[in-house]
């Protein structure tokens, strides 16, 4: 009984702690995922020490990385991603590119093994299409035809992300040829992503007639969290991570989620166990590694991450102007849970060390925070006259 107690208790104080933190960094107008993850920083094992997660505590943020991924799927229409146009695709392909090498790169001259300079370049690669959606959402531009580039940027971005952190998570578990191996996992990650996209939709358009003959009230929502839970144990059993097995299903069920009224739901589901896969993050961060040199390193690869996706996610674009080439490559800066879980992954199969697991942390935090305050300036100009009239009577109040 004590130890149930215990779990309770630790579930209660993680739970609060993360929200709390995240409804200051949300009255701050900064992201409460930054919030959520500082909060795991003060009160967990490497802080005040409060809380000290254990294995069931990890389990459960496990879980909450699963859901989290499941719904960023749900979010993306693989019928609108398709009809996105060739633009977005060579913006998230360039920014990818450029991202991984030079994260790659730098972390071999900094004397990092081969296998965790693959996991922080696959870290540093992922944008997220979540924040840039907040922002450019809370400021109504999303119309405008720099920020429709950038969000499908950033889908085919996380998809991406997603077939090379595959073939990254197979490559380093595996024990054979590595160039043999290298082809069978990429050709496994594309296989997986391509019957996601095209097949999954077809298959639920044949079984959608059976479903609403089911007597559970909840049908629909029970076979999206039965084939989430089933493709991610599928993905880790093929080798690769868990969390990509999520995000496709999501994706399968995306064009059905408003006719099944799925995304509330799941979103509730996901408010619930998020914080605790976010807390998780911050208190496995040894603010001891933090010397001098991983300062510099920090803040280096942290450079390097805004600049790549600037320079490269904006060279696609300049022939519409230097304007929205900019505001394109300002988009992608922000990197967000697709990196933090990469980072996490290569943490728990012990190829991610702790100095470069803060390296990451620090570069996804820096990144939130330098991104969209200039995507708020650079977007000024084009925000309705109603919606800036609104936020200078929102800051005068505050």
């Amino acid at each position: 009984m004590h130890s149930a107690d215990s779990f309770l208790f630790q579930l209660f104080v993680i739970f609060v702690c993360a929200k709390f933190f995240g409804e200051v960094f949300e009255r701050l107008r900064l992201p409460a995922v930054v919030g959520e993850i500082l909060a795991g920083v003060v009160v967990g094992p490497y802080g005040a020490h409060l809380i000290a997660p254990d294995e069931s505590i990890y389990s459960i943020a496990s879980v909450g990385a699963i859901f989290l991924l499941f719904t960023v799927g749900l979010e993306i229409s693989p019928k609108d991603l398709l009809s996105s146009g060739r633009t977005s695709l060579y913006v998230a392909v360039s920014g990818i590119v450029v991202s991984f090498v030079l994260g790659f790169a730098y972390m071999l001259l900094r004397h990092h093994s081969s296998h965790e300079a693959a996991f922080v370049a696959a870290a540093i690669m992922a944008t997220s299409a979540g924040i840039g959606a907040r922002v450019l959402g809370n400021m109504r531009v999303l119309q405008t035809l720099p920020a429709r580039i950038i969000l499908s940027a950033a889908v085919f971005d996380d998809i991406l992300s997603m077939i090379v952190l595959g073939v990254v998570v197979g490559l380093v578990s595996s024990t054979g040829p590595a160039w043999t191996q290298l082809v069978i996992t990429a050709m496994e990650a594309v296989a997986f992503a391509l019957i996601m996209i095209f097949y999954a939709p077809r298959l639920l358009r044949r079984i959608e007639p059976r479903l609403e003959k089911m007597s559970a009230p909840e049908a629909p929502l029970i076979i999206a969290l039965a084939l989430c839970l089933g493709l991610s144990y599928a993905a880790a059993k093929i080798g690769m991570a868990a969390i990509i097995g999520a995000f496709f299903a999501g994706l399968a069920f995306a064009d059905y989620s408003p006719r099944w009224n799925l995304r509330p739901r799941v979103f509730a589901i996901n408010e619930f166990l998020a914080p605790f896969f976010f807390f998780s993050i911050g208190a496995r961060l040894n603010l001891g590694v933090f010397d001098r040199k991983l300062i510099i390193s920090a803040v280096s690869i942290s450079l390097l991450a805004v600049i790549a996706k600037l320079v490269a996610c904006g060279l696609p674009v300049l022939r519409l102007g230097w304007k929205t080439a900019l505001k394109v490559g300002i988009g992608m800066v922000p990197r967000g849970e697709v990196g933090l879980i990469v980072a996490l992954v290569g943490l728990q199969m012990n190829i991610v060390s702790e100095a470069a697991y803060a390296l990451v942390i620090f570069m996804t935090a820096a990144t939130i925070l330098i991104g969209p305050p200039i995507l708020k300036i650079l977007f000024r100009d084009e925000v309705p006259t109603d919606a800036t009239a609104l936020d200078e009577a929102q800051e005068s109040a505050m």
